[in-house]
């Protein structure tokens, strides 16, 4: 087994005991693997030991990856912050998005999405631990955003997905993730239908899972600690 393949058996059994743990069905928790800086041979080598869905941060580095990958039937999950003249690439490329953070990059994304391609999934990226250096939208903010999102052309919103200040305090996340999941039960109760909480990574995914978690974002416990280049 190569070190990604178990890697990889080690983070999915990780998910399934904290959901279990959590009364919850391992099933309904998706793994993204984030791979993010890392060559189109290491996302190769998480597919074939049965990895499906990639989450990148960088435009280009991304879109290079996807063209050098498109016959592995592969779901590409955009997970940074996106700017707008990035946004057409994104909207021809991936399934997913998950830090939109204003109605104007929806609107663009929602232009720029062929017709026929499937809706683009959108879940939207909340601050909830109101760090003034963390991307997403401010909690009071999202009620607004997320009805000017939907039903535009060419878009689905499915859900939420934060990215808490790294802490070792697990009741501390908790009470982060907890937050997205009550926004995430107010919007429904509004009449919405999300079904997506993309929360947690390598060091938090357990707290994120006890939240309610559908999606965890996992990279370094996956592919090793990333060494980026200097600037």
């Amino acid at each position: 087994m190569t070190t990604i393949a178990s890697r990889l058996q080690a983070v999915r059994g990780r998910i399934a005991d904290a959901a279990r743990r959590h009364g919850r069905n391992p099933e309904d928790i998706s793994l993204l693997a984030v791979s993010k800086t890392w060559p189109a041979a290491a996302v190769r080598a998480a597919a074939a030991a049965g990895q499906r869905s990639f989450g990148e941060n960088y435009v280009q580095e991304a879109v290079a990856k996807i063209a050098a990958l498109a016959d592995a039937g592969l779901d590409w999950h955009f997970i940074g912050p996106l700017q707008s003249n990035k946004s057409g690439e994104v909207a021809m490329a991936f399934q997913w998005l998950h830090s939109l953070d204003r109605a104007k990059l929806a609107q663009r994304l929602s232009r720029q999405r062929p017709a026929t391609l499937p809706a683009l999934n959108l879940c939207i990226q909340v601050n909830v631990s109101g760090e003034a250096s963390k991307s997403g939208i401010d909690p009071p903010a999202l009620d607004a955003l997320a009805d000017q999102v939907a039903g535009l052309p060419g878009l689905r919103l499915r859900g939420l997905m934060c990215v808490p200040e790294p802490s070792d305090d697990a009741v501390l996340l908790r009470s982060r993730f907890a937050r997205l999941r009550e926004l995430r039960d107010g919007l429904n109760g509004r009449g919405f239908a999300l079904d997506t909480l993309s929360m947690g990574m390598s060091h938090d995914l357990e707290a994120a899972i006890a939240e309610g978690a559908t999606i965890v974002r996992v990279g370094t416990a996956i592919f090793g600690e990333r060494v980026y280049p200097r600037p």
